[in-house]
């Protein structure tokens, strides 16, 4: 059986556009000789399309391009990702659904089981869940479609006991299959890609069936979708793997079954392209990045640079998601700027290709002092007067943004953000927050792995001591503990939950740990306000992460439960 993975970069909401891909897919397949295409999950409506999916009108669109694409389907077989309304007068009125679509004809359907709830994913408030689980008798085949987290239920791999069914028990041991069809929108975060090979090659390996899974590709909103779609055969050895952060069309041979001869997989696209983490984050980070801003329409972005890491490894993304013609990067130095700040930004444009704009704040700075020095009189400067300075610059910004038609880049780190190290309607100002789940400790890795063939990134802005610069000599470690300590803390309580107790069990120093998480705790109104940001890591600031900015929060309970807190 030829079959085709057609990993799409689909667009939310976008039916005809998303059903123009679709068609163009069918026609290469029909080219190809293809017998059975893969589109992945929610192809027609998009992922994720939230509540788009309440509206009745969006359904009925929705629909209008699933018939068509059915009929487009002639002389082979596709599964398409779309949504179906369930026709019972209890529980949600949509299935998320996989369609296996022959000759114009629809064979079946095969609707999402296991719906999450958890991170990101909101899908139980949407859509109803599978009640029957057919099996297929196609080409000679037992086939079960499987929809992303209908394959999430394995012991070992992901959490125990979170649903009561497993969906591949029911096609597999019930229903003999020996073919399962997947397709997904899992996002990408670091370490995914080969999470999910290892999963996948476990089911195909413990049940001896072949599995072929089509991933989504691309930006949407927050979300990044790596494709990395894959097919393994009945031992788990690989029979073809499109690529990752790309639209990819791979067609692939899939073997008979009982020792039947079947031509041997094409080497183009069959070997591990999971790549390193740092790979792989800059790659989700361009395209993000990318779509983020093309899907808005958006075709130029504007950002600040201030000489640090964090502005220079934003250009840098920026450079390559949009072309750096289109990367417009400014400086503002101000009285307390170093000598670096405007020669290290002027560098870094040079290396990137990007225009620079120059305009000091040294003028507009200090007629807003004067402006309020009645109102501030006897009052000791403190960090309103840095604040201040950071507000000019997001005002500044904000526009040549307007004027421009130029989306503006925040660039601050997630270390920044979870502490409250940046300013409302300053710093924070603009459309996306390219960086806002990136470690400082992980923005420096990326930063030196961009340099290993060369300098990107001038030397003197990775050795520099990172400074917001607001104030005479001004060093972050006088507001922060070392990076390395403050990123290991953050990640045992944002990303892993630990409270605490737990976190100074990890060997950090008590007083620092309260210190910090009193700091994550109170700047949640801050991240509220915050532009989106592209997810990388397990739990990122956003959807995915839910806390009330109202509050009165338990590390005076853990004190209470441990008298020696």
């Amino acid at each position: 059986m030829k079959i085709a993975l057609a990993q799409l970069n689909t667009i939310v909401g976008d039916c005809e556009g998303n059903l123009a891909r679709v068609l163009s897919s069918l026609e290469r397949a029909r080219e190809e000789g293809v017998d059975l295409v893969v589109f992945p999950e929610q192809t027609l409506p998009g992922y994720p399309a939230e509540d788009l999916l309440e509206r009745e009108d969006f359904i009925d669109q929705v629909q209008d391009v699933f018939e068509r694409a059915v009929q487009a389907c002639q002389g082979m077989a596709m599964v398409l990702g779309t949504i179906v309304r369930t026709d019972c007068p209890e529980g949600k009125p949509i299935y998320n659904s996989a369609a296996l679509v022959q000759d114009g004809e629809v064979l079946g359907f095969q609707h999402k089981t296991l719906l999450p709830t958890y991170d990101v994913f909101d899908e139980a408030r949407y859509f109803c869940p599978a009640r029957e689980h057919p099996v297929f008798e196609f080409k000679g085949r037992k086939l079960a479609l499987a929809i992303c987290e209908d394959l999430w239920n394995r012991p070992g791999f992901c959490v125990e006991n979170m649903y009561d069914t497993d969906p591949v028990e029911k096609w597999v041991v019930d229903g003999e299959a020996d073919l399962v069809i997947a397709i997904s929108a899992s996002p990408f975060s670091l370490g995914r890609p080969r999470f999910r090979r290892r999963l996948l090659g476990e089911i195909a390996s413990s049940r001896g069936i072949d599995l072929v899974y089509c991933n989504l590709v691309g930006g949407n909103t927050s979300l990044v979708f790596d494709g990395t779609s894959i097919a393994l055969g009945a031992k788990s050895e690989l029979l073809s793997q499109a690529s990752s952060f790309d639209e990819d069309f791979v067609v692939f041979d899939l073997p008979g079954r009982d020792g039947e001869a079947g031509a041997a997989p094409a080497v183009a696209g069959a070997e591990d392209s999971s790549g390193e983490d740092l790979e792989q984050a800059f790659g989700a980070l361009v395209l993000g990045t990318r779509d983020y801003l093309q899907k808005s329409g958006f075709r130029k972005a504007v950002l600040g640079l201030s000489g640090g890491i964090d502005s220079a490894l934003t250009a840098v993304v920026a450079a390559a998601a949009l072309g750096p013609e289109n990367v417009i990067g400014v400086t503002m130095p101000s009285r307390f700027s170093s000598g670096g700040s405007v020669s290290d930004s002027r560098q870094l444009a040079d290396n990137l290709g990007i225009s620079l704009e120059e305009i000091p704040i040294e003028t507009i700075f200090s007629s807003v002092l004067d402006t309020l020095d009645p109102v501030f009189e006897g009052l000791e400067e403190d960090v309103t007067e840095e604040n201040i300075q950071a507000r000019i610059r997001g005002l500044l910004l904000m526009a040549l943004s307007n004027k421009l038609n130029a989306l503006l880049l925040t660039t601050g780190n997630k270390s920044e953000l979870a502490v409250g190290y940046c300013t409302l309607y300053g710093d924070m100002s603009g459309g996306l927050a390219v960086i806002s789940d990136v470690p400082k400790t992980l923005v420096y890795r990326i930063s030196e792995w961009l340099n290993r063939d060369g300098e990107v990134i001038p030397a003197a802005i990775i050795d520099k001591p990172p400074s917001a610069e607001l104030r005479p000599d001004q060093k972050d470690t006088d507001s922060l503990p070392p990076y390395d300590v403050l990123d290991a803390i953050l990640e045992a309580y944002v990303e892993e939950g630990h409270g605490l107790r737990e976190v100074v069990e990890l060997g950090f120093e008590e007083e620092t740990v309260a210190g910090i998480l009193r700091m994550v705790d109170l700047n949640e109104y801050k991240r509220l306000q915050a532009a989106p940001g592209l997810r990388i890591t397990s739990k990122a600031f956003g959807p995915g992460r839910r806390f009330p900015v109202v509050k009165r929060l338990s590390l005076k309970r853990e004190a209470e439960k441990d008298p020696g807190a």
